[in-house]
């Protein structure tokens, strides 16, 4: 502990006082570096599927009983956003790439699964469409994805 002489002593025969402030200042900027790393790692990470199916960004899924589908890294993911944009692989894309991706999947692997997340507020007719275009292609192979209700 640092020790001290009483105020006013100029001679040193004071009695040795210990100092009634301790310095946080170093504390402080651990802390805020820290705060940084952690943020900015924190907007870096992109959610994944288990099995390695990439959405690139977080939807708002409805919640569901069971999750019986897991996804494989061939297995083609499309989220549908609120506003009723298409996302594959990160990006945002229309309905003639989407179409294009779904006949791609189904050239290179016949048993590809389509899954589709939407997002809670998206209309039903959107996550239809979505099925349809990718059953016009044969991908017959379809699920959607939902929030463990646990």
């Amino acid at each position: 502990m640092a020790m001290g002489k009483t105020p006013g002593d100029s001679e040193g025969n004071g009695e040795d006082v210990g100092f009634a402030e301790i310095n946080i200042t170093p504390l402080t900027d651990i802390f805020l570096v820290l705060l940084i790393i952690f943020m900015v790692t924190s907007s870096v990470i992109v959610q994944q599927a288990p099995g390695g199916a990439q959405t690139g960004l977080k939807v708002n899924l409805p919640k569901g009983g069971t999750t019986d589908v897991t996804a494989r890294a061939t297995d083609l993911s499309v989220a549908v956003l609120s506003d009723g944009r298409f996302v594959l692989g990160g990006n945002v894309v229309g309905e003639d790439e989407l179409k294009r991706a779904f006949a791609k999947a189904q050239e290179e692997n016949p048993d590809t699964v389509v899954i589709v997340q939407a997002d809670e507020g998206v209309p039903h007719g959107t996550v239809v469409q979505v099925m349809e275009m990718a059953k016009s292609v044969g991908l017959g192979q379809l699920a959607i994805g939902v929030r463990d209700s646990r």
